[in-house]
């Protein structure tokens, strides 16, 4: 059983790698898809909400649907889909086929994230130990190689197809291949309408909710206004001004890889309280900082600070549902928290920009770093110790586990 556990987390590591290499492919050449399709100024804003609303529909869906199929099949047939969507992006010609091909990857990136996690916190669960943010830096690993193809394909000016076909004929079989070591967890109770997994309450979740918000928030903040902030406001050049969010990157990336040592030895509840306040210190220095050396400075911390923050939400989600209501409620919860992952996108740029146009842009970045602080007092909700993770108290490894999907 020691062997399908550490199959199951190779196999969905690679499942956060090829989502992170999809998800940066589309967000970073967006200015392309403009171009190839004609997309004016004026719509382009509604292209792009489109997405992490239907994210959102996806993720609700995938609640219903795990009650009576296991979360792996999900993921299993999600990923191909995200994986096609892209390539119809890039190959189409026409507003209608943007439009469909959109609005399928938006529909199975809802469905895709909430399966990955589901898988992600039922493992962790049965390890007896954290490895949650060991998957999330997978992801950020995976987004950094996707920003880099596209700069690529930026660079020597290939056509979207031509950048993103490649990618795709690699990565498609490959998630395939390994989806067949896809390990679910214990579901007992999840089975039927009436099932566990339907007791899950908001009034237990709204805490954790909150807090994957404002960690959204957050990130949305640096993904959209780093570089502007950077040129307009500390008076950079346009090439340093692309260099903020790699570093940010880069940095959630080594905050992630390490992060589950740190949840192991100090706990969730330290690990996630640090976390917020080295992301608050990072916001303030972005707001204050004399030149564009000490801006990077901030966006490092943020770096540092956000990228705990989200692995560790939605597995202190799965643990309060399972302690609530049985194992088989926490794929609802997991499902349900992750609607707030695009609450907080959809969020946080528009909030950003209103607040720098009618204040500024420094003191724009005050809200995030004011509601990310608020994290300190929820950090309550992220303690562990009824699963005993980690120091000498894990739990039999093969507790939670249940068949491999390839015994479904």
């Amino acid at each position: 059983m020691t062997d399908v556990l550490r199959r199951g987390r190779a196999s969905l590591a690679f499942g956060f790698f090829a989502q992170g290499v999809a998800f940066a492919l589309l967000v970073t050449r967006i200015p392309a898809i403009q171009d190839r399709y004609g997309v004016s100024d004026a719509l382009l804003p509604v292209f792009l909400a489109a997405v992490p609303i239907l994210a959102g529909a996806g993720s609700v869906a995938t609640e219903r649907l795990v009650r009576r199929v296991r979360p792996s099949r999900v993921l299993r047939w999600s990923q191909p889909v995200v994986l096609l969507s892209l390539l119809g992006v890039g190959a189409g010609d026409r507003l209608v086929v943007l439009a469909v091909a959109l609005g399928v990857f938006g529909l199975a990136v809802g469905a895709l994230d909430a399966s990955m996690n589901m898988l992600g916190v039922s493992l962790q669960r049965a390890y007896g130990r954290s490895i949650m943010l060991g998957f999330h830096a997978a992801y950020s690993l995976g987004g950094i190689l996707g920003a880099s193809l596209a700069w690529v394909g930026a660079h020597w000016d290939l056509a979207l197809w031509v950048s993103y076909l490649p990618v795709v004929v690699l990565l498609l079989p490959a998630a395939l291949v390994g989806s067949r070591w896809y390990v679910d967890g214990d579901r007992s109770g999840a089975v039927g309408p009436g099932g566990g997994g339907s007791g899950v309450g908001f009034k237990l979740l709204l805490p954790l909710c909150l807090v994957m918000t404002f960690a959204y928030i957050g990130d949305s903040t640096v993904s959209n206004w780093s570089a502007k902030y950077l040129q307009d406001v500390l008076g950079s050049s346009e090439q340093l001004a692309t260099v903020p969010y790699n570093v940010y990157m880069v940095t959630t990336l080594v905050g992630r890889a390490v992060g589950d040592f740190g949840v192991r030895r100090f706990g969730a509840v330290a690990v996630v309280r640090g976390g917020a306040v080295v992301a608050a210190v990072g916001f303030a220095v972005v707001a204050g900082a004399p030149g564009a050396w000490v801006g990077m400075l901030g966006f490092t911390l943020l770096g540092l600070g956000l990228c705990v923050l989200v692995p560790q939400t939605f597995a202190a989600a799965g643990r309060l549902a399972t302690e609530k209501h049985g194992p088989g409620a926490s794929d609802a919860a997991v499902a349900r928290l992750n609607v707030f992952n695009y609450v907080g996108f959809l969020i946080g740029s528009p909030l950003v920009g209103a607040l720098g146009d009618a204040w500024s842009y420094r003191g724009a970045m005050l809200v995030p770093m004011v509601l990310v602080l608020v994290t300190v007092f929820y950090a309550r909700s992220f303690d562990n110790q009824p699963d005993r993770y980690g120091g000498g108290h894990e739990r039999p490894r093969t507790a939670d586990v249940g068949r491999g999907s390839n015994g479904l």
